[in-house]
């Protein structure tokens, strides 16, 4: 497989996933201007990607077909548009975005007009006999448009990122390397446009160097603009995961308790088969668990005599107390005080005491 193969691959890999991901989002919130923006701008690099297998090489001023270049173009112009809504969206108050984004497009309609002129004006004969100067202005215009939307996203990224939460701002920075990259990719696409003007002979350094910025660039993209979204998710899949341990953790106190005192219960109605596996049901039985639990503990503690023996012990014998209805000797006690006043800081003493009474 050869090296710009491997990128095309990797690209695919990392682009597709992503643009589903942000489709999910923007349905979870369909008013958020700014998530348009980027899911818009993977859109567009979505449409871009086998238009630009079928068109041929786009790294080199030697063309497939002249209309899929265009659509192709016009795709990697919209990508860049969206990214620079992105940033103006999420950085501006919302009158002056878009009064902004107005001064942005023009210079997007601008490459669009010259590219569609060059592709109707092109006369209908093999790519390979298309005129040297109609390709030439048709990639100038495409490359100059990119570098300069590249470039201009690559400072609205840095600038943004300063004030942006930690998540967002990691995101940020990487994403504004691969908008550096970019433009420098940029520089060296517009570089081969004009020395293929000129007639001479395009330098074999030159042209790998578009393909080792432009497509590692756009990874770096997608990247950073999918970081923060996903590592909201890992952060809660790993209190989800923590939360269903302790769940589970807990079962051996909760059991006795429960045994004791069935009227504690929440809720008397089971879960779903599905809901006990889902997120929002994996945190409802937690956190009922751990009450459930504690409220337990609250009515036996009476029967908890203050002795030295280990509390599971007294534990124990406190439920047999209370099994055979015999009368309170002590006065109400504390039983596995957590250091903290939040419920995870009461599981973490709850499961301490829960395991211990299977030891």
């Amino acid at each position: 497989m050869s090296s710009k193969l491997t990128l095309l691959v990797v690209q695919a890999v990392i682009l597709f996933p992503a643009l589903l991901w942000k489709s999910y989002q923007l349905t979870r919130a369909p008013r958020d201007v700014a998530r348009w923006m980027v899911t818009a701008c993977l859109a567009c690099f979505a449409a871009a990607y086998p238009l630009g297998l079928l068109a041929g090489d786009v790294n080199q001023p030697d063309p497939g077909r002249i209309v899929p270049l265009l659509f192709q173009h016009v795709f990697l112009c919209g990508l860049v548009f969206s990214l620079a809504c992105f940033f103006l969206f999420s950085a501006l108050p919302p009158a002056r975005a878009r009064r902004r984004a107005l001064v942005e497009a023009a210079p997007l309609g601008t490459a669009i007009l010259v590219m569609a002129t060059v592709t109707v004006l092109v006369p209908d004969v093999p790519p390979a006999q298309y005129p040297r100067s109609a390709v030439s202005v048709f990639y100038l215009a495409a490359d100059l448009y990119l570098t300069y939307g590249i470039a201009s996203a690559c400072f609205f990224a840095r600038r943004y990122a300063r004030g942006a939460a930690p998540r967002l701002a990691r995101g940020l920075t990487v994403a504004s390397v691969g908008f550096a990259i970019g433009a420098l990719g940029g520089a060296t696409l517009i570089a081969v446009v004009l020395v293929h003007w000129a007639g001479a002979a395009i330098p074999r350094l030159l042209v790998q160097a578009t393909v080792w910025l432009v497509f590692p660039s756009a990874i770096l993209l997608v990247v950073g603009l999918s970081y923060p979204g996903v590592a909201t998710r890992l952060a809660a899949a790993r209190v989800w995961w923590q939360h269903l341990r302790t769940y589970h953790r807990l079962r051996p106190l909760w059991t006795k308790l429960h045994e004791a005192f069935p009227e504690d219960a929440l809720s008397r109605t089971p879960l779903g088969r599905w809901d006990a596996l889902s997120v929002l049901g994996v945190h409802r039985r937690y956190y009922r668990r751990v009450i459930e639990c504690r409220d337990g503990l609250v009515r036996l503690s009476p029967y908890v005599a203050r002795s030295e023996d280990p509390l599971p012990d007294r534990l124990t014998a406190a439920l047999r107390a209370h099994a055979r209805r015999e009368q309170v000797p002590e006065e109400p006690m504390p039983i596995a005080v957590p250091d903290g006043g939040s419920l995870d800081d009461d599981a973490r003493e709850l499961v301490t005491l829960s395991e211990s009474l299977t030891g």
